[in-house]
């Protein structure tokens, strides 16, 4: 790749980091009145390059790339592959009251991935193994949640109240995941490990009465357990009559993939404090303390599956469904009902010419999605929240040293979260991965 291509990608690096850490100053990590319900606002999962497919989480597969959804296809990498993606939101926040526009980032993923069996030794050695074995280990955020929201109602008995509610935390998930490919089949697993803390306050005043007083409410709870999913991807092989009619592999395949997790058991800590503070004689009263206790909680069942056509080195294109069963959710900390999801979404990828070697441009990665689905919350008038957009990517490929091939990927979304009758959000998601590729892990160097 040329110097000058190479300018232009660590200035926009750059100019990213700077963003993102404007917006970190001037507002928390994010600004959701949604988030005060459930575990908060469930994170989009897929990296960067899957992300700008339109979510293609159940047969997305790559020799440079890690697809976390879907273990299966930790077979296909060829390269050890160290993943870390940034992320940055925009949203324009709108009521029947008024609008408000909110800037937030945070850290989207980090991720290291490899190949158990190095395809250099194999080839060396001209010894192919019966199968081929990828391994992953991957920090991602599950849910966020950050809400700073004020409430004015007027009473005739009681007068003028106002009340401020606040929120912030989330839960983290850890994953060791696993991928096997024997022949044209491959199986994986995800073991890992979901933790994090949620806190919720609210302030309610009631400054119109004799004696002016405020309730304060104090809810904090955590959440810990193991979690899993495994799936399985099948490589539908289209061949073609050549060399005196006999059939040979053109590079066409067809992929079918599916990924899932039953109920999973996990942990639940909860804390209450609720006090009355009365402005008249400056002091506390207590109305309800509740120490640190044990609660059982679930998480949702979940199934993926999809379709897609691949063209080695050309193109891809495919379609995935995503159901969860999110009314089995349970948390004894903070009880509350939700609603089963879906999500239905289609896109692909295409590269005009990936050996060019007089048009970078040619070799370049183009992305385009798009998705439909539906949230477990419900708004205050119960109605459940839809979430829709469109996708847009470009993975840059930046040639290193020794030949090794890194990528900078990509991921725009441009959708609409919320409900018609209550709060909507119109928001744009920016995803900057960045995959940095060593085919040299676990090399078996030969000495004469």
């Amino acid at each position: 790749m040329s110097n000058n291509w190479n300018k232009i990608l660590i200035t926009s690096l750059l100019l990213f980091v700077a963003a993102l850490s404007f917006a970190q100053q001037k507002q928390p990590k994010t600004n959701s009145p949604y988030s005060r319900l459930g575990l908060g606002n469930l994170l989009n999962q897929n990296f960067a390059w899957v992300n700008a497919m339109g979510n293609l989480s159940a047969t997305a597969q790559d020799p440079y790339h890690v697809n976390l959804l879907n273990p299966a296809s930790l077979s296909a990498l060829r390269s050890a592959s160290f993943e870390i993606g940034l992320k940055a939101r925009y949203a324009n926040l709108m009521t029947s009251s008024g609008e408000t526009d909110v800037w937030s980032g945070s850290l989207g993923y980090i991720s290291l991935a490899f190949p158990i069996f190095n395809p250099i030794s194999e080839e060396l050695s001209r010894r192919t193994q019966a199968v081929d074995w990828g391994m992953n280990f991957a920090l991602v955020p599950y849910t966020l949640v950050g809400y700073n929201v004020e409430t004015i109602e007027m009473r005739e008995d009681i007068g003028l109240i106002s009340s401020i509610f606040e929120g912030s935390g989330g839960t983290y998930r850890f994953i060791w995941g696993n991928g096997v490919k024997y022949k044209n089949l491959s199986v994986g697993a995800n073991l890992g490990f979901i933790f994090g803390k949620i806190n919720r306050n609210q302030v309610v005043n009631f400054d119109s009465l004799d004696v002016s007083y405020a309730n304060i409410f104090h809810d904090d709870f955590s959440i810990n357990g193991f979690v899993w999913n495994v799936g399985i991807q099948y490589d539908l092989l289209l061949k073609s009559d050549r060399d005196k009619g006999k059939k040979q592999h053109k590079g066409d395949k067809l992929i079918i993939g599916v990924y899932g997790n039953s109920n999973m058991n996990i942990e639940a800590e909860g804390s209450q404090l609720y006090h009355r503070f009365n402005r008249f004689y400056n002091d506390y009263d207590t109305i309800r303390n509740v120490p640190l206790t044990t609660y059982p909680a679930k998480l949702p069942a979940e199934i993926s599956g999809g379709l897609m056509y691949l063209k080695a080195n050309k193109y891809r294109l495919g379609i995935n469904y995503t159901h969860a069963r999110w009314s089995n959710y349970e948390n004894g900390a903070k009880p509350e009902e939700l609603k089963n999801t879906y999500q239905i979404s289609f896109g692909g990828e295409i590269i005009p010419q990936y050996n060019s070697y007089n048009s970078y441009l040619k070799t370049v990665r183009y992305r385009i999605g798009a998705y439909y689905g539906t949230d477990p919350r419900s708004d205050e008038f119960k109605k459940q929240l839809t979430n829709y957009g469109i996708t847009l990517g470009i993975g840059f490929p930046i040639k290193l040293p020794r030949g090794q091939m890194s990528f900078v990927n990509t991921a725009f979304e441009f959708g609409k979260f919320g409900t018609e009758e209550g709060l909507q959000e119109n928001y744009i998601a920016m995803t900057l991965g960045f995959t940095l590729n060593d085919d040299h892990w676990f090399f078996k160097r030969k000495f004469n």
